[in-house]
């Protein structure tokens, strides 16, 4: 089988990428210092897939499911027009308030409104259509999460959904959380309802559209 990603690939990729906006740059720096898993950083090339997308779709109203630090979030954000929102939902408030930071720090920050809690509760408070959503929180959740959103979306609406190799954990997966992977992944391939591929960007993205 020929393997693609040799040593390097993806820091040559990252420098033909368009480069991130300066407070992503501080972001990404701070996350990296100050936070115990900074892995979960989305990072700059997803984070300009992310963009991109936005701007393809023509997307107005955005949901993210899981805010971290807020990279993906202000990504996102600049790719919405100025009247466009970003709804990010979580519940950590140690990771929202290095968000909210960057976020006033943004002049796309006015874009983005946070609803902090539990976000299968905040999914139902909010009025459709969503046209674009990513989903990167808790993986037992995700299945609930998609269907939460789905079902709000008009066809053509967008879901993107991070981690879904979960590090080649699907392969044999062995904790709770791959074998919640494992299951979403399963459940999308067989959904008649969406159109999909599973992208091998990073730790795996699902790219779903509502038919």
């Amino acid at each position: 089988m020929l393997t693609v990603m040799k040593p390097g690939i993806e820091e040559y990729a990252q420098s033909k990428t368009e480069k991130h906006a300066d407070v992503l740059e501080q972001l990404q720096r701070e996350t990296y210092e100050q936070m115990d898993m900074p892995q979960m950083l989305t990072g700059p090339i997803e984070g300009q897939i992310l963009k991109m997308m936005v701007k393809v779709t023509g997307a107005k109203t955005v949901v993210e499911v899981g805010t971290f630090t807020g990279y993906a979030s202000l990504s996102m954000a600049e790719g919405l027009p100025e009247a466009g929102r970003l709804i990010t939902l979580d519940l950590d408030p140690v990771c929202l308030a290095v968000a909210r930071k960057y976020f006033a720090k943004s002049e796309h920050g006015k874009k983005i409104e946070v609803m902090e809690g539990p976000a299968l509760k905040s999914i139902e408070k909010i009025d459709g259509p969503i046209d674009m959503a990513f989903i990167d929180a808790d993986k037992t959740n995700y299945k609930n999460y998609y269907e939460a959103i789905l079902a709000k979306m008009n066809s053509g609406g967008v879901i993107l959904v991070d981690n879904v190799l979960w590090s080649g954990g699907v392969l044999d997966p062995k904790t709770d959380d791959a074998k919640a992977i494992c299951d979403f992944n399963d459940h999308i391939a067989n959904d008649s309802r969406v159109d999909k591929v599973l992208l091998t960007v990073r730790d795996g993205l699902f790219f779903i559209r509502k038919r």
